[in-house]
């Protein structure tokens, strides 16, 4: 490790090429990715990077520059190419569906599609509204820590927590009913975490019909698309029929330019609301608490003082960075850094190095609940700036305002264990022994 607590800069790299490194899932389930980042912030930030069965692209670690390109919204685009997929995995959605992408969600669209589609839920999803929701959030957090505490004293936070807390406050908004959220879980896992059989295996274990998933990680996600869309259209289906207040019902009822929202369009709606907003909430909430564990002093600080709540959920956002990267194509040729982007170059814009920053966080290795952290990137910048980020923060900030004042003591009861992702990750296991009231 460096002095300040970051990662040496050649840590990490034994395995292979850097250019391979910074695709590689491995190492970010054990977080050796940030000795990449951190060699690229600090000699490269502008990185051409061409691993191995990948197009190339650049890699953006510098919080700064990651601005700049979100901000640019018009010259670099979504749609073109939204995360990082081996050359196989591309060509195998375009024979699938004709273009780019399996699901036509917000973050795969660009303006003036994009803008409009997000307008349908944008009121729904801003603060005055969330706040009708505050009491049924803090029931759901309750719920769950008296959960914990019916479990004598050990469980898996995730597992047991972690992973159904927002899913149920995502299902309870949407209007999902609670006998179909072990088929909302499952397609999640299989969603965010084909590439990590652990998850594989447990998305197997929560589906009721115990069905096998398919070795073909290609056929897999087709069969959860398919079955994703089913769902969600009989949701459509009777919505329509019959509104309630619900979200489902704002998207099924939804119209575009006068045009009622299109079937894939509603169906990727559903999709990013119950999968996304729920996956990326777990992470940070388990995320946070393990950082919590292994610093006792900042446990106490946040007990002491819950006013620093809103301050510690920002904190642990920026650790967690559940959203690694995102990718934008180049719709003309642009400058940045003293070297020229091409028109049709994919850039890879690293959130979690962003967030580790030198330039623009002090000492960004450590871990402090006190810290005002006025700039992170986790949940983008732009217009596509993370729809759910003020019911995310409302949601891990009522877990931890029933968990912290009832928790006497807690430690761990096992290894943590990271997903193998390098797109959406966190914390699969985390083991905990603990005394709660």
């Amino acid at each position: 490790m460096a002095e300040d607590g970051s990662p040496s800069l050649f840590e990490g790299f034994k395995r292979g090429r850097l250019d391979d490194e910074i695709v590689n899932p491995e190492l970010y389930a054990t977080e050796e990715i940030h000795g990449v980042y951190t060699k690229l912030r600090h000699e490269d930030p502008l990185h051409w990077t061409e691993p191995d069965g990948f197009r190339p692209f650049w890699s953006v670690t510098k919080l700064a520059d990651i601005l700049e390109i979100e901000r640019q919204h018009p010259i670099f685009i979504n749609s073109a190419r939204t995360y990082l997929s081996p050359k196989a995995g591309e060509e195998w959605i375009l024979s699938m569906t004709g273009d780019s992408h399996l699901f036509r969600t917000l973050v795969d669209l660009d303006d003036p599609q994009h803008i409009k589609l997000r307008a349908l839920t944008q009121g729904w999803f801003m603060p005055p509204n969330l706040r009708k929701l505050e009491e049924r959030i803090a029931g759901l957090a309750k719920e769950h820590v008296d959960h914990m505490a019916s479990l004598g004293g050990e469980c898996d936070f995730v597992k047991e927590v972690a992973l159904w807390y927002p899913l149920r406050v995502i299902n309870s908004i949407l209007g999902i009913p609670r006998s179909d959220e072990k088929f909302i879980m499952k397609m999640t896992q299989e969603i965010f975490g084909p590439g990590d059989p652990d998850v594989a295996a447990e998305s197997d274990n929560i589906a009721e019909d115990g069905n096998s998933v398919t070795s073909d990680q290609g056929v897999n996600l087709l069969q959860t698309a398919q079955e994703l869309f089913a769902y969600f259209g009989a949701i459509t289906e009777a919505r329509r029929a019959q509104p309630t207040d619900d979200l489902a019902s704002v998207i099924a009822n939804g119209r575009i330019d006068g045009v009622p929202i299109g079937e894939r369009e509603a169906m990727s709606y559903y999709i990013i609301v119950a999968t996304a907003g729920h996956d990326t909430t777990s992470s940070t909430a388990s995320g946070g608490l393990l950082e919590l564990i292994r610093r006792p002093d900042q446990m106490q600080k946040l007990k002491n003082d819950l006013s620093l709540l809103p301050n510690a959920v920002e904190e642990m956002i920026r650790w967690v960075t559940p959203v690694k990267h995102f990718m934008r194509t180049a719709t003309q040729d642009y400058e940045l850094r003293g070297k020229t982007i091409r028109k049709g170059d994919g850039l890879a814009l690293f959130y979690w190095s962003g967030n580790r920053d030198e330039d623009i966080f002090d000492q960004p290795f450590e871990f402090r609940v006190d810290r005002d952290v006025k700039k992170q990137v986790a949940f983008g910048h732009g217009v596509h700036l993370c729809l759910g980020m003020h019911l995310a923060r409302m949601e891990i900030r009522a877990l931890f305002a029933e968990l912290l004042p009832r928790l006497k003591s807690i430690e761990l009861a096992g290894d943590p264990k990271n997903t193998r992702a390098n797109f959406v990750s966190g914390l699969k296991t985390l083991p905990v022994r603990y005394v709660i009231d």
